[in-house]
């Protein structure tokens, strides 16, 4: 058993933590945008497969005191890296700094390529060249101000990468993200599951292989881990066969947006998903959706303002919340929004909060049970009743 970590969003790393629990990992525990594990081989091969929640499945190698790039250097080339990678392999370094000491990802990258490099250069006259986009071994450095951890990177790109969006559409939800707002939600899959303004169709996807007991991973071409020298295919084929969650051949899902572009781009990726014609897909505008539904959960994630000004912004907002009232009693709802502002013209009482990040915008996730007599309700001419 080696200890190993999982990275992730702001936000999601109690999420993440369940779904270790759930595929049998050991000793896991929470950290910040990241959740450590024990577990062998199998497991890091499954982690990488199975969770949704994930960004990278890292390997920890190595970790110690750090003044400067020049010690970084030292420790760097100590390392046994020959037996990891041989000369003709491909490398590429990671950096993360967490410092106000280092300012410079792209040296401290340089300097552990140069450590690798000058061990090899001097044990056997040749040396791993440098491939960012399709190296062999990837390796992660966390940097602070006085320590760096050495990891190898068992996922390869980030797990985010799904597979299954083939036609991206202005903006479109991380997978990751999209899975870690079902999950904290708590959705059951035996109860409708609804997604205006959809784009192009990250969140109905994501809720639809959860519903199919469908792995995270099962749409990639690879992992950083089939190009180590220890990959054993028979036990990641295995690891491929294995289910971990109830499947739902009956859920209903269905999505919208009143864009025709993004519906298109909604479509390929549900075919590239195998869920095309199992999620029901419409064009339309919130405010005149009707799925003839009296009860399920509705996600969204309203513009946060980067193409409306402020004044559409809030009237689009303003009309969601009436909609919510006037159309939705029975439901339950969470919206995601990085324009904290126009959440408050929803005119809705949040049950609960959840901090998030979209990229790099912070945003809101907000709560609310819209049940019957909870609040004033406007119906369709606008008046309250």
């Amino acid at each position: 058993m080696k200890e190993l970590l999982a990275t992730t969003l702001f936000g999601l790393e109690d999420v993440l933590a369940e779904e270790l629990e759930l595929i049998g990992a050991k000793s896991v525990t929470v950290q910040n945008r990241a959740v450590s594990f024990e577990g062998d081989k199998a497991m890091m091969y499954r982690a990488n497969f199975h969770l949704r929640t994930a960004l990278r499945v890292l390997k920890p190698m190595d970790s110690f005191p750090a003044r400067n790039e020049d010690d970084i250097y030292k420790a760097i080339k100590e390392l046994e890296w020959e037996k990891v990678i041989g000369v003709h392999d491909l490398i590429a370094v990671d950096t993360v700094l967490v410092s106000d000491e280092y300012r410079h990802s792209g040296f401290v990258s340089q300097r552990v390529k140069d450590g690798i490099v000058d061990r090899f250069r001097e044990r056997t006259g040749r040396r791993p060249s440098v491939d960012l986009k399709n190296p062999n071994l990837r390796i992660n450095i966390h940097l602070n101000d006085t320590r760096c951890s050495v990891s190898l990177d068992s996922s390869g790109d980030s797990l985010h990468k799904r597979g299954y969006r083939t036609q991206p559409f202005k903006a479109p939800l991380n997978e990751v993200l999209a899975a870690g707002m079902i999950l904290l939600s708590g959705w059951d899959p035996t109860k409708p599951f609804l997604n205006p303004m959809c784009g192009s169709g990250t969140l109905c996807i994501e809720a639809g292989l959860i519903a199919k007991g469908v792995p995270g991973g099962i749409y990639r071409n690879s992992f950083g881990f089939q190009a180590w020298k220890d990959y054993e295919p028979e036990l990641f084929e295995s690891i491929r066969r294995e289910r971990f969650l109830e499947v739902h051949d009956d859920f209903q899902i269905h999505a919208s947006d009143i864009s025709f572009p993004a519906i298109r781009a909604a479509q390929q990726n549900l075919a590239t998903s195998g869920l095309l014609g199992k999620i029901k897909l419409e064009k339309s505008s919130f405010q005149k959706w009707d799925t003839g539904l009296k009860e399920g959960l509705i996600i969204m994630n309203p513009p946060y303002g980067e193409r409306l000004d402020d004044s559409n912004l809030d009237e689009l907002y303003r009309d969601i919340g009436d909609t919510l009232k006037r159309d939705y009693t029975g439901f339950q709802a969470w919206v995601l929004s990085g324009n904290p502002q126009a959440l408050k013209h929803l005119a809705l009482k949040p049950g609960k909060k959840k901090a998030l990040f979209n990229g790099p915008i912070q945003c809101k996730y907000h709560f609310y049970d819209l049940y019957a007599g909870s609040r004033k309700i406007v119906n369709k001419t606008g008046n309250q009743k």
